[in-house]
């Protein structure tokens, strides 16, 4: 007896089968012929087509180049696009990898947000750089409030982030986490706030925090980052891993072409958190006459 499907899987196949049917019509393919060039059997292109397919990704990947599409396109998941999107992204598939940076700031700069005069400044990086110390630092010196994005999260669930994972899985949080930043930034229109080492991982993510904060990648050096994280009395990155500190220089190599798409980067290894701040002071470029003098 076979299982049934679970509603959102049956959902998202029926979702799959129209865009099939969709992008054959609209490039006049009968199923037959698109059946042919993909080297599928017609009755496979069939259920395809009524949401009952369930096709390998081999296979999606011979019909979407029967239809002249990257897989990708064929198998997103939410609503279709609208066209201008589309049509965007085509154009900037075609530029070479030195002009996207340069568009990207070009689109940016028209529509973003984000202004140093907000004082809307986002901490990023990999815990251990010191993120939270210097955040509650910078917002104190320029009297706007402090927030960790994470004890929002942890707010707007009811839970600690480790049960949030445990319960609901990685797609959950990261989607637990635009929200909760959607909703700081809804709210204030001034802050400084400290973020989770891994939320550029997210492309949605991270292009909210671009567009709309002054971003800042606060790094160390591998070591101190460990030794950091450790001084907290957090020893679970080196509880049972004897490959501790290859597993972290190897999540920051993947991770530093993205913490580098911030505005600004604060090297904070070998400073004192006060001159760590007196650095990113110069940095944001904050004359005094905007920072908020308090006594001791």
């Amino acid at each position: 007896m076979t299982a049934r499907a679970h509603p959102t899987t049956d959902a998202y196949l029926h979702r799959l089968g129209e865009r099939v049917r969709t992008l054959r019509n609209q490039r006049g393919m009968t199923r037959k012929v698109l059946a042919q060039q993909a080297k599928v059997s017609e009755r496979y292109l069939a259920q395809l087509e009524a949401g009952k397919g369930n096709l390998s990704i081999v296979l999606l990947r011979r019909v979407a180049r029967a239809l002249g599409l990257p897989v990708t396109q064929l198998v997103h998941d939410g609503p279709e696009p609208p066209l201008d999107l589309v049509l965007l992204t085509q154009l900037l598939e075609r530029l070479p990898a030195e002009k996207l940076a340069e568009a990207r700031k070009l689109v940016t700069a028209q529509f973003s947000s984000v202004s140093k005069e907000q004082h809307r400044i986002a901490l990023i990086g990999l815990r251990g750089g010191g993120k939270s110390t210097l955040g509650r630092m910078l917002a104190d010196k320029l009297g706007l409030p402090f927030i960790e994005l994470d004890r929002e999260i942890e707010k707007r669930s009811g839970a600690p982030l480790s049960e949030v994972f445990e319960m609901f899985g990685q797609e959950t949080f990261r989607r637990a986490e635009h929200e909760a930043l959607s909703d700081v930034l809804r709210q204030h229109p001034q802050f400084v706030i400290a973020t989770s080492g891994s939320i550029v991982a997210e492309p949605a993510t991270l292009e909210l925090l671009l567009s709309s904060c002054l971003t800042v990648w606060v790094r160390a050096e591998p070591a101190e980052h460990m030794r950091r994280v450790m001084a907290q009395g957090d020893m679970r990155p080196i509880a049972n891993n004897a490959r501790a500190m290859e597993d972290l220089v190897s999540i920051l190599k993947s991770r530093e072409p993205l913490y580098a798409k911030a505005d600004i980067a604060l090297t904070t290894s070998g400073r004192t958190p006060e001159q760590n701040l007196v650095e990113l002071l110069r940095l944001i470029a904050v004359p005094d006459s905007q920072m908020t003098r308090r006594s001791a």
